[in-house]
């Protein structure tokens, strides 16, 4: 079955010729059964390569720019700062309108960033600190306001969840985030079910995108199908919202141009080409974005991981022991099938997930590069490599939850309380 790739919007989405539901699981099988491109959407990845989704491939479908190494030493030049680990091994790799932020802030122009989370599990994986870590970067280098968006919501309508099962989810989930260091003063994260009800602007800004956007055009860019809810269909205006600075006049007052930058996963494109279209239909900014790779699953990088199953990653909540076991039973591996022919052959780093796992976490750079050389040439086995990622694993897990356990709920009202934060415009 071939894909086809849909002119939407003026950018490029993604479609198949199926009739009918084109749901996450359908897509899925489809793509198992002889689709030859990956799918990449905001519910399913799927790769056909053990090395995983093929990004270059990905920047030209999806009409986005590659983040090369021009930017990269213009970002270090305009901040000061050196880039973040992320940024230099390729981590965050594609981008829109990046230089035209950079562009701002040379000019003292004012800007914010956006994220966001959909909670669907009591503890976030670590795939899911990727976006956070790097919002806290470039928070603290650039100093501006950030809005965590938490879609429970979103999760309602996709997930076999209540509303009060989602509404407990997006707390929890805002206390790991917050535990990753956020500064309250200059931080906002809000709840879909309790924020929209009591924002106006926000509402507002909601209906205007949902009045801009015909279902043809929707259904174009997510594939939504016939037995699919009105509220999957709606929704898309709910994750753009966010980009207006109009829709938070509690932080940038009566300020509608304030533009905006979005750290987020790659699979979360199709929301924002849909929201550059609108834009300046309504007289609005076009949001820029800095897209991530996938963190790939314990078992291989074919797939992003799932929350729903323990064993495809390592989760905020769990221990030591259970981190070590996870890693060295689950961990696919790069390695020769024995000892003799690892070293003879060497380890293959673009799919051992224990080194792919380095590249997001290890910040030494020298002692990542000379990991790469030994187990590329055998001198390091598997389990050395595995024993070195457990470590850093371990620590990184253990601090975190040092520093959940001081979140409370009344911390999680602070950050989520509309006001005004550490800035003025």
């Amino acid at each position: 079955m071939a894909t086809v790739i849909q002119k939407t919007f003026g950018e490029i989405s993604l479609d198949t010729n199926v009739k009918g539901d084109t749901s996450s699981s359908n897509i899925s099988e489809l793509v198992m059964d002889g689709l030859d491109e990956d799918i990449i959407d905001p519910w399913t990845v799927v790769s056909k390569s053990a090395k995983g989704v093929d990004y270059d491939k990905l920047i030209a479908r999806f009409g986005s720019s590659k983040i090369d190494q021009n930017l990269i030493d213009r970002i270090e030049k305009v901040t000061g700062k050196p880039a973040h680990h992320l940024l230099k091994r390729g981590i965050f790799f594609s981008h829109r309108d990046m230089h035209e932020i950079l562009n701002s802030y040379e000019k003292k122009k004012p800007f914010f960033l956006y994220t966001g989370r959909g909670p669907s599990s009591e503890a976030l994986h670590l795939g899911h600190l990727i976006p956070f870590v790097f919002s806290k970067w470039l928070q603290e280098v650039f100093d501006v306001p950030l809005v965590i968006q938490l879609t429970d919501d979103e999760k309602f309508l996709w997930k076999n969840l209540t509303v009060e099962e989602a509404r407990h989810l997006a707390v929890e989930n805002a206390k790991d985030i917050i535990a990753c260091g956020f500064d309250v003063e200059k931080t906002f994260i809000f709840s879909d079910f309790e924020f929209i009800g009591m924002c106006p602007a926000f509402y507002q800004n909601m209906i205007r995108v949902q009045r801009g956007v015909t279902f043809n055009q929707v259904k174009g860019i997510f594939g939504f199908g016939e037995s699919d809810c009105i509220g999957k269909i709606s929704f898309p205006a709910t994750q753009a919202a966010p980009s207006f600075s109009s829709s938070f006049p509690f932080i940038f007052g009566d300020k509608k141009d304030i533009p905006c930058l979005i750290p987020c996963a790659i699979d979360q494109d199709p929301y924002f080409r849909m929201t550059r279209d609108i834009a300046p239909k309504l007289g609005f900014r076009k949001p820029a974005l800095i897209h991530s790779v996938f963190f790939p699953a314990l078992q291989g990088a074919q797939t992003k991981m799932s929350a729903s199953d323990p064993n495809s990653s390592v989760f905020l909540t769990d221990t030591p022991k259970q981190i070590k076991n996870k890693i060295n039973k689950y961990a696919f591996s790069g390695g020769g099938a024995t000892v003799e022919e690892h070293k003879e052959t060497g380890g293959n780093c673009d799919v051992d997930i224990s080194y792919q796992y380095l590249r997001f976490f290890m910040e030494d750079s020298d002692r990542l590069d000379e990991i790469r050389k030994d187990y590329s040439s055998g001198d390091l086995l598997t389990g050395y490599l595995k024993k070195e990622l457990i470590t850093i694993l371990q620590g990184i897990v253990a601090e975190h939850q040092e520093c959940r356990k001081f979140i409370t709920d009344d911390i999680v009202k602070q950050f989520m309380m509309p006001r005004k934060l550490k800035f003025n415009f």
